[in-house]
């Protein structure tokens, strides 16, 4: 059988450490094998034990029976020959930033950071290929130093390639889509151990399908992002009011190209914020005096505070909209550095896509149900978001432009508060004008809900069965959407 270049990539990279390592097992086992470099070949080979394992906010984690980190395609394949023999699950994990339970698993965990090279960058085609578990800060770097750039990033990126795919990452923009729309071929390693190499003229249904995973079709291996020439972004921030910016929505989704729109809940306060590409040389009005001494640690006391008394939360949304937001701030930067931003707090998060259409209704529904139950508090902000529409079969913007609305309740001090009434109320709301949940967040859909969500909720559940019909890639996150 013939190999292709990936699996002779990994051939060569490994099928001689593999084979050292099953020596020197034996040798091991008599005693004879000496030295730390063997015993972390080992490790890396055979899993840990012991390994816990958190997502970034710790609202969720697990304890694997073993822990992986690869180096190379053999070893993967090694892990999934023993998790067949043992009957085991297997769950991938980049960056962990997921704030649900989608990586969770008490079987098998396969971490891919160290499979996180650059493979190939086509200046020609300005698309480059990468594998699945390099963070994108690093293809971020990588890609300026080739005068490249990926045209739109969600707001981290400690996140893995695969997984940044894997749950649908979107930012802002009505002119892009989310992320996995910059995908133009892929690399799968499925649970019988055969590589597929997918794009839209090979393999064409399970790209569509691999192209938005959630982690149950197998083992990313590979990703190719179409890029755009390097650019730098002028970002503008300015204050406005809810109704301003409900009532000329249409034209502040013209005027900028990456725009979005932060509301502080129990007011009337926004923040409008402006991204557009731009000639002029980097600035920036930031100040560590307000972004942290202010912005992060008094916000963090203050909100710990009103654990005990949540009435002020009311006060504390509007207080530093007065205090941070209300007046202009404007920042120039290489892309990437615009599109990122410190996410500081540990959080819980909701966000839902809705037709781009219903969102004055949605939100202004949104905030009516706070104004009538004055015991329901939400921390600022709602975070307001668009995407241009696309045909990938689990995109929550699948076949309509969409507006994203994200709702925060920060933990300061790790300390937990009270949610569940906002939680279901803006669930409710969000079904009601047809939404669908961000697949790496919080939720309480069922396949009933997808099959109704997801008119090719059917087709992904076809292909993910011919793929893994064994279910070795499920979880308890994943048996609620496909059971």
């Amino acid at each position: 059988m013939l190999q292709t270049p990936l699996e002779k990539l990994g051939a060569s990279a490994s099928s001689v450490g593999i084979e050292a390592v099953r020596n020197g097992e034996k040798n091991f086992e008599g005693g004879k094998v000496e030295g730390l470099a063997m015993e972390k070949r080992l490790r890396e080979v055979h899993g840990q034990g012991g390994v816990k394992f958190q997502n970034w906010a710790k609202t969720y984690g697990s304890s694997p029976e073993l822990y992986f980190q690869p180096t190379s395609v053999e070893e993967i394949r090694e892990i999934l020959d023993m998790a067949r023999q043992r009957h085991k699950r297997v769950k991938v994990v980049g960056g962990g930033h997921s704030p649900s339970d989608i990586a969770c698993t008490d079987d098998f965990m396969i971490q891919m950071g160290k499979m996180n090279r650059v493979l190939k960058v086509d200046k020609e085609k300005q698309q480059v290929t990468v594998e699945g578990g390099i963070f994108l800060s690093d293809l971020n770097v990588e890609l300026n130093k080739h005068g490249l750039a990926l045209a739109n990033l969600g707001a981290v990126s400690e996140v893995a390639a695969a997984g940044v795919i894997g749950t649908g990452t979107h930012n802002t923009g009505i002119k892009h889509g989310i992320l996995p729309t910059q995908v133009v071929a892929l690399t799968l390693l499925t649970a019988s151990g055969e590589m597929l190499e997918c794009s839209e003229s090979i393999n064409a249904d399970i790209f569509q399908a691999a192209r938005l995973h959630l982690g149950c079709l197998g083992v990313v291996l590979t990703v190719t992002f179409q890029c755009v020439p390097q650019f730098h972004l002028h970002e503008v921030a300015f204050p406005s009011t809810l109704t301003e910016v409900l009532d000329h929505l249409g034209d502040h989704l013209k005027r900028s190209q990456y725009f979005r729109f932060l509301w502080f809940p129990h007011s009337e306060n926004v923040s409008v914020i402006y991204q557009d590409p731009t000639n002029k040389p980097p600035s920036s009005s930031a100040s560590w005096l307000w972004d942290y001494a202010v912005g992060y640690y008094l916000l963090e006391f203050l909100l710990w505070i009103s654990t005990f008394v949540p009435s002020l939360v009311c006060w504390i949304n509007r207080f530093f909209f007065w205090l941070l937001f209300s007046s202009r701030v404007e920042n120039i930067a290489i892309s990437y550095k615009i599109f990122n931003y410190e996410c500081r707090f540990k959080q819980h998060v909701q966000d839902w896509a809705i037709p781009i259409e219903k969102t004055k209704e949605a939100l202004l529904e949104l905030k009516g149900a706070l104004e009538n139950n004055p015991k329901m508090v939400a921390h600022y902000p709602v975070e307001v978001r668009f995407a241009r529409g696309d045909d990938i079969w689990l995109s929550p913007c699948f076949q309509r432009d969409s507006c994203y609305m994200n709702i925060i309740m920060y933990r300061p001090y790790g300390k937990n508060v009270p949610r569940l009434n906002y939680w279901l109320t803006y669930e409710g709301i969000m079904k009601k004008h047809g939404g669908r949940p961000h697949w790496a967040k919080a939720h309480s859909c069922t396949r009933k809900d997808f099959e109704k969500m997801y008119p090719a909720f059917p087709k992904f559940c076809y292909v993910r069965e011919k793929l893994d019909p064994t279910g070795m890639f499920l979880n308890s996150y994943l048996e609620k959407v496909f059971y």
